[in-house]
């Protein structure tokens, strides 16, 4: 076949702006580490030297940051009074103000995968894993992320979704939260629903201890933390959820039959977990497509095959891999649905 020169040329240039963005993630990941889009977001004009000392660091650190974001039309730059501008309209993205719609908080993973890059090699090489041990940022990034889906969207939005649960939330159940991380969730049920019973379970220590400090801070004495693998779930409940959680687990579908033999008769399961096809082909052109495959190649895949006998499912697992899994664990009532507000996710309510 000829060579096509146009194609070559496109695809250069589409590199190219893959490579710029990835460095450009980096700059928009040290602005919200250090909070510097939320200074320049209430600030008027300012020289380097200005947000340097509102923001509390270097000049010259400062400078060469705000330089690389005026490259990438992030930043806007006024040479004659050498000031800089964040854009309201770029602010609504970049600070913490912006909660969920915050794209410089995404950024960290960047860093934070490109750390076990190294480790990722090996496994390519030698096979297994790389242990979640290897990821001490991780948790308090995911926690931070949940936290802004869950404080806008769970109790507004998800659970008046399923027909009957507020009513019985509010009344008085047992809920448990498996592979809860920091527990934010089930701190925001119990607040909510002060009559119901919440526990949450999870295999991080950090991430139990962070549930329980902020319950403790809450004064909620409905809400429980446990350490203790999915697999290994207690007692029985009559509403059970997990949080981008099962694609992680080293074995999903013990986990989920797990689930399911600890609801109650009359119980509900919702599983929130990635929304993409388990068929490649149907992912091209998805919006997060790269973004996720690269995310479970670094973290959810390798984690899982890092444990002996783990799946690697891995977070594109995708809708049909959970549908057939969740029957195969004994669930005969699934409604695959999705909610407005949270492009990721799709929402599992089980029977």
């Amino acid at each position: 076949m000829a060579f096509d020169h146009g194609k070559a040329d496109a695809f250069g240039e589409h590199l190219l702006g893959v490579l710029n963005g990835a460095f450009l993630s980096l700059l928009l990941s040290v602005g919200h580490r250090l909070e510097l889009f939320d200074a320049m977001a209430s600030l008027e004009p300012s020289t380097s030297g200005e947000l340097a000392t509102a923001a509390g660091y270097d000049e010259r650190y400062v400078r060469e940051w705000l330089n690389g974001l005026v490259s990438a039309g992030v930043i806007d730059y006024d040479p004659a009074g050498l000031t800089y501008t964040l854009p309201a309209e770029h602010a609504a993205f970049l600070t913490r103000a912006a909660g969920a719609d915050n794209m410089a908080g995404q950024s960290q993973y960047v860093g934070l995968l490109a750390s076990v890059e190294d480790d990722v090699l090996r496994v390519f090489q030698e096979g297994g894993g790389v242990p979640y041990a290897k990821f001490p940022r991780f948790q308090g990034l995911m926690g931070a992320e949940s936290r802004e889906v869950v404080d806008t969207t769970l109790v507004q939005t998800v659970l008046p979704s399923i027909p009957g649960l507020v009513d019985r939330l509010g009344a008085g159940i047992d809920v448990a939260d498996v592979g809860c991380g920091q527990g934010h969730a089930i701190n925001v049920m119990a607040e909510a629903f002060p009559k119901s019973r919440f526990i949450g379970l999870d295999i991080s220590e950090q991430g139990i201890a962070a549930g329980r400090a902020e319950a403790e801070g809450k004064g909620l004495g409905n809400a429980s933390f446990e350490v203790m693998d999915a697999v290994n779930l207690p007692d029985s409940y009559d509403f059970i959820t997990t949080f981008d959680a099962i694609h992680d687990q080293a074995r999903p579908d013990l986990a989920l039959a797990a689930i399911h033999k600890g609801m109650r008769p009359d119980g509900i399961y919702l599983m929130v977990d990635i929304d993409a096809s388990s068929n490649p082909e149907d992912n091209v052109g998805h919006m997060l497509g790269p973004y996720l495959y690269t995310f479970s190649l670094f973290h959810c895949m390798t984690v899982s095959l890092a444990v002996p006998g783990g799946l690697g499912v891995g977070a594109v697992w995708g809708t049909q891999l959970a549908l057939k899994m969740l029957g195969e664990a004994g669930f005969t009532d699934v409604d695959l649905r999705r909610i407005e507000g949270d492009v990721v996710n799709a929402y599992y309510v089980c029977r």
